[in-house]
């Protein structure tokens, strides 16, 4: 459901052997797993700053099922955009796997699945604790990770995948990882999961914006190529900005001065923000993605940071 986070040079055809651990590795995208772990962490942190509620085996499982269900998005946008025709040589982001024939589409698909039954057999048990509302979050999750590029609409082809990554990489994926620890959900908690969802939704926006040209020629519309860019780069920066201003909110709700650590990565969004416009197609497009993905991972970090020391002081 989310880009590819990697700057780096796509590696050479010649140096990826098909069916290769390597070829698994540019197919599930390991880089992009921060997405799925920030989340769970963030989550973990609260529940045991706000509640006092911690238990180490459920931030285990509730971070190999969020994990697993980015592996299954990445896996499912590997294998659709090739299958759909959509991976042409004028992308200018990294390769697919199966569009080089490292991996046999078959092959990710069988792949595909057994990701799917392995996130819910690993989320069992937190089913079994939460009752309806982590089943109804491991089902809706799963659903939307494959829907994202499966199906006969996917979500991918239409201006609603920011939209989505919100949802799930934020709102649902903190939220259900606070209610398996703590059993309840403080407006605090909701706080935070609108601010880790807008983040991760930034990602993806950058990742459309740099693929808008190729997007409407292989008639995808993404939010990206249906917003004019003026718009679209106002949104960007909504979008990395608004965050902190939530972080104002949290410390204000719980009465917390630590929650406000998270301001130190303010610049580095604002950096983001100037930095998008002026950047030229390609390689330079590429890294403000993996920048964008390190602003999450710094905003969420001292978030965390910022719920242990509320509690420890």
């Amino acid at each position: 459901m989310t880009p590819p986070a990697s700057a780096a040079t796509p590696p050479s055809p010649l140096a990826i052997e098909p069916g290769s651990p390597a070829a698994w590795r540019i197919a599930i995208r390991p880089k992009t797993l921060w997405i799925a772990t920030i989340p769970v962490l963030v989550a973990t942190c609260l529940a045991w700053s706000l509640d006092g509620a911690f238990s180490a085996w459920i931030a285990a499982v509730a971070l190999a099922a969020a994990v697993l269900m980015q592996v299954i998005s990445n896996l499912q946008n590997d294998v659709g955009y090739t299958q759909r025709g959509a991976e042409t040589g004028a992308r200018i982001g990294l390769p697919r796997a199966t569009a080089q024939g490292w991996l046999a589409p078959s092959a990710v698909r069988r792949a595909i699945v057994v990701a799917i039954v392995a996130a819910q057999l690993i989320a069992l048990p937190l089913m079994l604790r939460g009752g309806w509302p982590i089943v109804l979050t491991s089902v809706s999750s799963t659903v939307a990770a494959w829907a994202y590029m499966g199906g006969p609409r996917p979500i991918a082809y239409t201006p609603f995948g920011e939209f989505t990554v919100f949802v799930f990489f934020g709102l649902v994926a903190v939220v259900g990882a606070y209610y398996v620890q703590a059993g309840t959900v403080p407006a605090a908690a909701w706080l935070a999961a609108a601010a880790i969802g807008l983040h991760a939704a930034a990602v993806l926006l950058v990742n459309n914006f740099r693929d808008r040209v190729h997007d409407l020629a292989t008639g995808r519309r993404t939010l990206a190529a249906v917003v004019p860019a003026p718009l679209l780069l106002g949104l960007y920066t909504l979008l990395l900005v608004a965050p902190f201003a939530l972080t104002l909110a949290i410390a204000a709700q719980v009465s917390g001065r630590w929650f406000l650590l998270p301001l130190l990565a303010l610049p580095r969004a604002i950096g983001l923000a100037r930095a998008l416009p002026v950047a030229p197609a390609g390689a330079a497009q590429n890294a403000l993605l993996f920048r964008t993905v390190m602003l999450e991972v710094a905003f969420g970090l001292l978030l965390s940071l910022g719920a242990l020391l509320h509690r420890a002081t």
